[in-house]
């Protein structure tokens, strides 16, 4: 006869659980996939090499906001902006001086928010910057920019994520062409194409330094991708992509029709695209660095649910809820 004592009782009543957790995601997750505008991480190709969009790209207006209707329909349009000289002076240095002395944090090395080089140990992005530095949570809340997705979003906002990247000089290793949403809705549950993305450009821009490209137009469809989502995919997803990316048949037609578009300039330039833009950027091979500070804004009833094709969600310290508050773990 197997005496069940009261450690082993409470052991296997914890494993219960976990695995009616388990079964309740799994569950909610195939509900998603029942009823998923945007299906990707596929077995096989669809018929089409493209979705084409549900959602309207800009729903405010002109007279809601900093920007004009020139540039709301160039948004619309293209699927990003870029406006130079957004933050400058004392504040840009100060910026900048913010983002070296967290890069140089060796607490912050070999932590799960901080990613390194493919091949090395230098830090290229800081997750959950808002949460890590009080300057730049007072950046992620300025009206300059809560005003502008406001007005593209037409709602009020969250930040869904939000990093700094840097691109180190000879080192910096590229990004193969991707769509956040893709990303956001198979692996963090965000349901429809509401958020936009704000990356202030704290180095100077130029086409040798890897400057983010983008494909003007590609927002306005969504290509799905081929392969199931590993476990875990973040881990190494962040430092080199193979899952979620799209075809090359389909960036072929894209970039065919639509072409590709670096934004660049000196530092304190403002980039904001749309979460289904498809971007990617080559490795730096100049001596400069290239370095960015990115928020992610989601509309607040566009929260994440269950992801659409992954078994399980994403650590916090990618995906925000609205209103969450997020402390580095040990």
């Amino acid at each position: 006869m197997t005496v069940q004592t009261s450690s082993n009782r409470k052991l296997k009543q914890a494993t219960d659980y976990a695995v009616a957790d388990t079964m309740s995601a799994q569950v909610r997750s195939d509900a998603n996939r029942l009823h998923d505008a945007y299906p990707t991480r596929l077995t096989k190709p669809l018929d089409s090499l493209w979705i084409e969009r549900r959602e309207d790209v800009v729903r405010g207006s002109a007279d809601e906001g900093p920007l004009s209707q020139a540039q709301l329909d160039e948004f619309e349009r293209k699927g990003f902006l870029f406006e130079p000289n957004f933050i400058s002076g004392e504040e840009l240095d100060e910026l900048r001086r913010e983002l070296a002395a967290l890069l140089s944090r060796d607490d912050f090395r070999g932590r799960d928010f901080s990613i390194t080089e493919p091949d090395g140990q230098e830090i290229r992005s800081l997750f959950a910057v808002h949460f890590l530095s009080r300057r730049f949570a007072s950046l992620a809340r300025d009206e300059r920019l809560v005003g502008r997705v406001r007005q593209i979003l037409g709602g009020d906002a969250y930040v869904h994520q939000s990093r700094i990247n840097y691109k180190p000089g000879f080192e910096g290793k590229g990004f193969s062409w991707h769509s956040d949403f893709e990303t956001w809705h198979a692996e963090d549950g965000m349901p429809a194409m509401h958020a936009v993305s704000a990356s202030i450009v704290l180095t100077d821009n130029h086409e040798f330094n890897g400057p983010l490209m983008l494909i003007p137009g590609s927002h306005k469809c969504f290509v799905p991708c081929l392969g199931e989502t590993p476990d875990d995919h973040h881990r190494q997803s962040l430092k080199r992509q193979e899952f979620g990316v799209p075809s090359r048949e389909a960036l072929r037609e894209l970039v065919g029709r639509h072409g590709i578009e670096a934004p660049k300039g000196a530092a304190g330039g403002l980039l904001l695209f749309d979460c289904n833009t498809l971007h990617g950027s080559n490795a730096n091979m100049s001596p400069d660095p290239r370095s960015n500070v990115f928020f992610v804004y989601n509309r607040r009833d566009n929260a994440c649910v269950e992801p659409f094709a992954a078994r399980r969600r994403r650590p916090s310290f990618l995906a925000h809820g609205p209103d969450e508050q997020w402390t580095p773990q040990d």
